[in-house]
């Protein structure tokens, strides 16, 4: 479940990296995806823009695309990627 601080957290981190390189992927529908280089040029209350590199074109997302994992940014820090939302950890049931 997704909280309020979630976003708040998120809306943080996504300001301070306003103008770094970032990696995009999201799924198109019908086992189709995408993944695009992209730089985080504003972030404003409900969305942050982010512009893509190949056709310079600019999409909106909103801060709960990345906390639903409907789309998966990753930011680069100098040397490598690194996810900015960690994996999901899983959770297994067990039967008593």
């Amino acid at each position: 479940m997704i909280c309020r601080q979630d976003i708040t957290n998120l809306k943080t981190d996504i300001g301070e990296k306003i103008g770094q390189k970032i990696i995009v992927k999201g799924s198109l529908g019908r086992s189709k995806s995408f993944e695009k280089e992209a730089t985080i040029e504003k972030a404003y209350p409900n969305i942050f823009v982010v512009k893509y590199e190949e056709n310079n074109r600019s999409v909106t997302y909103s801060y709960t695309d990345v906390l639903t994992r409907t789309v998966d940014v990753q930011v680069f820090d100098g040397q490598e990627y690194s996810p900015l939302i960690p994996p999901a950890e899983v959770t297994k049931k067990v039967n008593l």
